[in-house]
């Protein structure tokens, strides 16, 4: 099985970019500034058209935003898509021949790339809200495997003769957690998982996935 990664933003960051081709007859000609800034976490992506007195063309403006997508599905620093970013599409230029929907696209998806470098991308991962209900006497054994996990005990409670742990342990540690629990209780606590958040990846493991050493 693989985690859905995500990846991100930090800050906020501008970058200019031109496509331009020249190859006999007509050309290829797309030039657009954009800023990129971070959303909150789950906000989503939302493109705004900043461009005043048609230095670009209306028509031309939805293949930037269209560019603009394709590079954030690609993602930037492993492969994984781009989310909660806001971009703005707030200058260019655009020539009366040469220009096209497809050059607009290709600048649009350059620049943002570039931005979103400049704005430092971090790496995503899914945080699941674990319950963990085991007898008494294997408590001690259930928290600490959940902590060598990176597990976060949020609450320890009783229920009836048996202990429940609530936790957020990041879904990439709890591949085998079913056999392991098994083996740690004799077979005796039982637990559940759904999706909580999606949080920053630690730098080491971070580095782990880009170098494809982590699916």
């Amino acid at each position: 099985p693989q985690v859905a990664y995500k990846e991100t933003i930090l800050g906020e960051a501008e970058a200019e970019s031109k496509y331009i081709r020249q190859s006999g007859g007509k050309g290829q000609y797309g030039h657009v500034l954009l800023r990129v800034k971070p959303k909150e976490r789950g906000a989503g992506f939302e493109f705004i058209d900043e461009i005043k007195g048609g230095t670009i063309p209306k028509e031309f403006i939805k293949p930037v935003e269209k560019g603009v997508v394709e590079a954030m599905d690609k993602g930037i620093l492993a492969g994984y898509p781009i989310v909660d970013v806001e971009v703005t599409l707030f200058d260019g230029s655009f020539h009366e021949v040469d220009s096209s929907e497809f050059a607009f696209k290709i600048a649009g998806s350059m620049a943002f790339q570039e931005a979103a470098k400049k704005a430092k991308v971090i790496i995503l991962e899914p945080i699941m809200k674990t319950e963990v209900v085991t007898p008494a006497n294997f408590f001690g054994q259930v928290i600490s495997d959940i902590s060598s996990r990176r597990g976060k005990i949020e609450e320890t409670k009783e229920r009836t003769d048996m202990k429940v742990i609530d936790a957020s342990v990041p879904l990439s540690e709890m591949f085998g957690y079913a056999t392991a629990l098994r083996s740690l209780t004799e077979g005796r606590a039982s637990f559940t998982m759904e999706l909580n958040s999606y949080e920053k990846v630690p730098q080491n493991i971070a580095q782990e996935i880009i170098d494809g050493k982590r699916q």
